[in-house]
């Protein structure tokens, strides 16, 4: 056997392995799937999205209150994130040799790696405890702190990635640094960054444990972010450890609706990554 023929043995090999590693890898996520769809889909209905709770023992009913919480909760913890996130990666790569920056990037890698439920006890104990009352506010702030470091990491490589060209062009015609970086550098990256944010959102939306330390829950339709909220998270955990048929049924639908939730998040960022790559191949 000579060494051409050896080298494609291997290359075959090798192509082989990588294929049935991604083969494994794909095959949790799509059982997931399938029993998620299998056992949620029955229930899954247009009552589901515009009624409320029912008791125990009626069948039917929904959780628009929880959607609609899901919904708020996550708007305010992105509202908190973004701004945050962004001008802290925007430091973060144009004074990336600073210690300052240093110090920035290491407490974001430290904070993307603290538990959720660590943080859901700390606002907890700053946001709930101080006022006497679980609140929208303080999930949202809780789901906030979690989207700070993937939100900041995302800006940072992005901005990173930019070419230096662009930059020395405005500062060239006479534009000072931070007027280079917020109309020149910043908008050729937004696609990116905007990929990032929707990726944190679909790394948000599944959370549980701090909303049960901050929102808890709330049976009823809220949309006072000074009060309990019911979230969709929350309701799902509720309703899959009760006793009751028609609530795990209920709790099968609400995951669906979950997966729904990330699975459209993940699309929107791989269009708009999709959308960046063809405008760098076109400039």
């Amino acid at each position: 056997m000579n060494r051409d023929t050896r080298r494609r043995i291997l290359s075959h090999v090798v192509i082989t392995l990588c294929g049935m590693a991604i083969l494994v890898a794909l095959v949790p996520l799509v059982l997931v799937l399938f029993h998620v769809i299998s056992q949620g889909i029955s229930s899954l209905n247009f009552a589901f999205f515009t009624e409320m709770p029912r008791p125990v023992g009626e069948p039917g009913g929904g959780m628009a209150n929880a959607i609609a919480g899901s919904l708020i909760v996550t708007l305010l913890g992105a509202v908190f994130a973004i701004p945050i996130g962004v001008m802290s990666g925007i430091y973060a790569a144009e004074y990336s040799g600073t210690r300052i920056a240093g110090a920035v990037r290491f407490a974001a890698d430290t904070l993307n790696g603290v538990p959720s439920i660590v943080i859901g006890v700390f606002v907890y104990t700053i946001a709930v405890l101080p006022f006497r009352s679980f609140s929208a506010l303080a999930g949202g702030l809780a789901l906030g702190i979690m989207m700070i470091p993937l939100i900041m990491r995302t800006t940072e490589e992005l901005l990173r990635l930019v070419p230096p060209t662009l930059r020395e062009g405005a500062l060239a015609l006479g534009a000072t640094r931070a007027r280079a970086v917020f109309t020149v550098v910043v908008p050729a990256a937004l696609p990116g960054i905007l990929t990032g944010i929707l990726l944190a959102l679909a790394r948000i939306a599944g959370e549980t444990a701090p909303l049960l330390f901050t929102a808890f829950n709330n049976r009823f339709w809220s949309t006072d972010v000074t009060q309990p909220i019911s979230t969709l998270t929350v309701q799902v955990f509720t309703y899959a450890i009760a006793p009751y048929e028609d609530w795990h049924r209920q709790a099968w639908a609400g995951a669906l609706v979950l997966v729904m939730m990330v699975f459209i998040c993940s699309l929107l960022a791989r269009l708009a990554t999709a959308r960046m790559e063809r405008m760098q191949r076109g400039g």
